[in-house]
């Protein structure tokens, strides 16, 4: 099963439990599943991940054949779904959550993992009382497609980050 990654599991990963160059297995890891087919995002992600001015960005740049394009007409076609059916909600929402959430990478990932089957990996919680923006899960809930979290994805590639052996001189 393919996965697509949303722009927070790699911001998060980046500024918090699996910074570049304390777990770069981490990294790794998730070139490899790329190749491999089994972890992918969407170009809306990367062009998020590119308009900073830091690792990640760098990271993006280098591993630009890990973002699918969206370009494809079935993509775009679920993709008018999806604002279809926020467009649906957008009154019962805070004023500016459906625009907030149309013009980032959200729809663009939903649209592209309902086409191809994928699963989304996202720290965002379903919350269906939630009224003040758009969350992927539920969104993703009224279209099928499945959703999970970074250590979710980790299991299902059976990644193991392994501490290296500190260099006995330096001990």
């Amino acid at each position: 099963m393919s996965h697509l990654l949303d722009a927070n599991t790699l911001i998060e990963a980046k500024n918090r439990y699996y910074r570049m160059a304390i777990c770069p297995g981490y990294w790794s890891c998730l070139e490899a599943s790329s190749l491999m087919g089994d972890v992918a995002s969407v170009a809306s992600v990367a062009a998020e991940l590119r308009r900073g001015n830091d690792e990640l960005a760098q990271w993006a740049e280098a591993n630009s054949d890990l973002f699918l394009v969206e370009s494809d007409a079935a993509t775009q076609g679920v993709f008018g779904e999806v604002a279809a059916y926020v467009a649906g909600l957008a009154d019962g929402m805070k004023p500016g959550a459906m625009e907030e959430f149309l013009s980032g990478a959200d729809p663009w990932l939903i649209a592209k993992a309902r086409v191809s089957g994928f699963t989304i990996v996202t720290h965002e919680q379903r919350n269906p009382a939630i009224k003040r923006k758009f969350t992927i899960p539920n969104v993703c809930d009224h279209f099928g497609v499945p959703c999970i979290d970074t250590f979710d994805l980790l299991h299902r590639l059976d990644a193991r980050f392994v501490l290296a052996a500190r260099d006995q001189a330096a001990a």
